[in-house]
């Protein structure tokens, strides 16, 4: 057979299919979970599958088993996949087949986060199921056939979670899992929310679509009511999400941020929000000098952190340590303000300033957000109108990311 009449064969086959029958939820939800061991969150989809969410990832993998369909060279899948470089991978190349009658298949450059390796692999398809919700409990399943995924080695799983089956790309990249959930077949707007948990006892929820988003006891509150927003950004060749910092304000007071070429990237696998050297000293100085921390006596450092107290020595409020609130200053004048349950984080009895010194950050940026500042945060990305609305922290008025009702519901 002709290896172009086989691909004109095999092309339909990898069109993805969902679950077509009319429904009036226009929403789909999954629980996030914390693993303290790693800092890393995990989405749980069919049911009993935890990947590693990833904010910056082009494309999600996992460790496929053989045999798995592969996707064909040429195809606009595999242009998609490979049209965001992973450096230092060596960029994708067709993976030639020794057979004449079947065509290439699509080569990958699948991404461990953390420990930044990588591996030449193949773009395969696989089936995935999540919920849809009416926006206060998970309802009726809906399955989406031929998902776009890479698959990965075992080496690749090194500092991930115990039990991960993968990493879940919700990146701006069109072969991202948030893209392929938001299919405009299904009515189903193309944006997602993460609310991340503070703790591994209770998940947190990730949505996918137009909402509502409650966020139950003890309040009942459409967390979408509750956000402002801010322009997200985009840089070239990277499917990453930014947004427009220019300053950093401790108790009001201003720092500014000179010489960023990049804007701020948001980041589910760096745990601390990182801060270029030469802003992080002026940041740690006017932190130690704020309400609630000037007077109070030192200790010893716990790295990664520089600054760090005796915890009792420290005030309490409802929305953590009573020391200086630091708000990100953003560049519609916007301000995303952070409270003592993310800017502190508690070590035996020592507390620490939770931003780390990140030196000459590499990529150009001043600032990485990292995921504890984003905690029991409510973040809606909405790929519509490039756009991030964020909460600030739920406890001022005292709910949390855990409060999602996950008792499974059919309407």
């Amino acid at each position: 057979m002709n290896p172009l009449n086989l691909f004109v064969l095999i092309l339909p086959l990898i069109i993805p299919h969902h679950q077509a029958s009319a429904q009036p939820y226009k929403t789909l939800v999954a629980p996030i979970r914390k693993d303290t061991t790693t800092s890393l969150y995990t989405i749980t989809l069919n049911s009993h599958h935890h990947y590693v969410i990833d904010l910056t990832a082009p494309l999600s993998w996992y460790n496929c088993s053989p045999p798995h369909l592969l996707v064909v060279c040429h195809s606009p899948p595999c242009t998609e996949a490979q049209s965001y470089p992973s450096l230092p991978c060596p960029h994708p190349t067709s993976a030639a087949s020794t057979t004449p009658d079947i065509p290439c298949s699509c080569t990958v450059t699948p991404v461990n986060p953390v420990t930044k390796s990588c591996a030449v692999s193949r773009l395969t398809y696989t089936n995935i199921n999540l919920r849809r919700t009416d926006g206060r409990t998970p309802t009726t399943l809906i399955d989406f056939n031929q998902v776009y995924i890479s698959c990965a080695p075992a080496s690749l799983f090194r500092s991930l979670p115990k039990g991960a089956f993968g990493l879940a790309s919700l990146s701006s990249s069109p072969l991202s899992f948030s893209s392929q959930f938001t299919p405009p077949n299904l009515e189903i707007a193309k944006k997602f929310a993460i609310c991340l948990p503070s703790t591994p006892s209770t998940p947190g929820v990730a949505f996918f679509g137009d909402g509502p988003y409650y966020i139950l006891p003890p309040t009942n509150l459409d967390a979408e009511t509750i956000i402002s927003y801010t322009p997200l950004l985009k840089k070239p060749n990277s499917p990453d999400f930014f947004i427009g910092v220019k300053s950093l304000a401790v108790d009001g007071r201003s720092i500014p941020i000179p010489n960023s070429t990049t804007p701020t990237k948001l980041s589910t696998v760096v745990p601390y929000t990182t801060v270029r050297s030469d802003v992080y000293k002026y940041l740690k100085q006017s932190f130690s000098k704020g309400t609630g921390t000037a007077g109070v006596p030192r200790v010893k450092r716990v790295k990664p952190f520089e600054l760090c107290w005796n915890a009792s020595a420290l005030g309490f409020t409802r929305v953590g340590f009573r020391v200086p609130q630091i708000d990100l200053e953003l560049g519609n004048g916007k301000n995303w303000t952070i409270f003592g349950s993310n800017s502190m984080k508690e070590i035996g009895d020592v507390a620490c300033l939770a931003f780390v010194n990140g030196g000459e950050i590499n990529d150009g940026s001043a600032v990485v957000i990292g995921s504890y500042q984003m905690e029991n945060n409510f973040l809606l990305f909405d790929m519509e109108k490039s756009r991030l609305g964020f909460s600030s922290t739920l406890f001022f008025i005292r709910t949390s990311c855990g409060n999602f009702n996950f008792t499974t519901t059919t309407k």
